[in-house]
């Protein structure tokens, strides 16, 4: 056979190589070629909240279970600084005792709990650093708020508030709050994890 007339078949050849090449390369490389399933969680949803309810939707009457002790949510305080929201929560147990769980997101979802601190001499804020109980508490955060107040709170509808944050090396919190200029109101606190709170939302 003439070279010259099997020399263009052979380039026809590899043009169309070439070109089921390329197609197949894009289409692989735009998801077109199916893939094996891969296995998945059923209870995967990405979403805790799904299974233990949502503490950022927490109102007065719903029920919070804080490491198997119950709680029901007799007011709450929506608070803002600039763009920053949080929200603080007034709890009480079957024996009256009262305490506050503060939801914010920093980005990620932080819960603590805080118990007013009763002492009849309790620190004043200010210093970098405080003494108390054996600890050494070094300053976080401090600034001001406004808030508004839902329900059972013991404020009135509207207001604000200067707060002061800190923290021990364990990792025990120490919070004032002075509300519309009263006195400052010390609290102990503790983070929790999102496995330690599981919501009750009182029906509709």
């Amino acid at each position: 056979m003439n070279i010259f007339v099997i020399l263009p078949i052979i380039v026809v050849v590899l043009v169309v190589v070439a070109v089921v090449v390329l197609v197949l390369a894009r289409r692989q490389r735009s998801g077109h070629t199916p893939e094996r399933p891969r296995p998945q969680d059923p209870f995967a949803t990405g979403d805790q909240d799904a299974l233990r309810g949502d503490p950022r939707r927490l109102k007065a009457g719903d029920i919070v279970e804080i490491r198997g002790l119950s709680y029901t949510v007799r007011g709450t305080l929506r608070l803002s600084e600039g763009s920053w929201h949080w929200a603080e929560h007034l709890l009480d147990d079957a024996k009256g005792t009262q305490v506050w769980l503060s939801v914010e997101e920093d980005p990620d979802l932080v819960l603590a709990q805080w118990t007013p601190l009763e002492d009849t001499d309790p620190p004043r804020p200010g210093p970098s650093r405080l003494e108390l109980g054996g600890r050494t508490f070094r300053s976080e955060e401090s600034g001001s708020a406004n808030f508004r107040s839902e329900a059972t709170t013991g404020l009135d509808e509207r207001g604000s508030v200067r707060y002061h944050d800190y923290e021990s090396s364990d990792g025990t919190l120490l919070g004032f709050e002075s509300f519309d200029g009263a006195e400052w109101e010390p609290a102990l606190g503790e983070e929790l994890s999102r496995y330690d709170v599981r919501v009750y939302p009182a029906s509709e």
